[in-house]
Formats: structure tokens, sequence, C-alpha cells
């Protein structure tokens, strides 16, 4: 099962200090359709950053600025 922490962990690389609950996103997946989830988490003491990831493919992004 997976936790809001491993799903962060997915997305980011590395294990956040902090993470919220896993939700699903409200949109699919732009590159096959499918169910998209979000998680909350803080990669560090002064960012928030909240990540999606597709449920069945490896499509996955955040919401920081590039």
């Amino acid at each position: 099962m997976v936790t809001p922490e491993t799903l962060a962990e997915l997305v980011e690389g590395e294990r956040p200090m902090e993470a919220e609950a896993i939700e699903d996103a409200d949109f699919d997946c732009p590159e096959c359709g499918e169910n998209v989830i979000q998680v909350g988490y803080m990669p560090s003491v002064t960012e928030f950053v909240t990540a999606y990831k597709c449920q069945e493919c490896d499509w996955a992004d955040d919401d920081r600025d590039e």
C-alpha cells in the first residue's frame, strides 16, 4: 500500500519531512488518460509542494514553478 510519504518520495526523489493525505486530483493523466492522484508535502521547512502521479503509468508532475 502506498503511503503519502512514499508517494511524495516517488515524485520528489527523496523522503519528505511531512506529507498530507493522498487525494484524487480531479483530472486525467495527460499521457494515458487514466486517474491521477495528488499528495501535498514539505520537502523542506520553507517549501510546500503538491505532487501529481498517474496510477497506471510513470507520469508525475508537481506544482513548482519551473
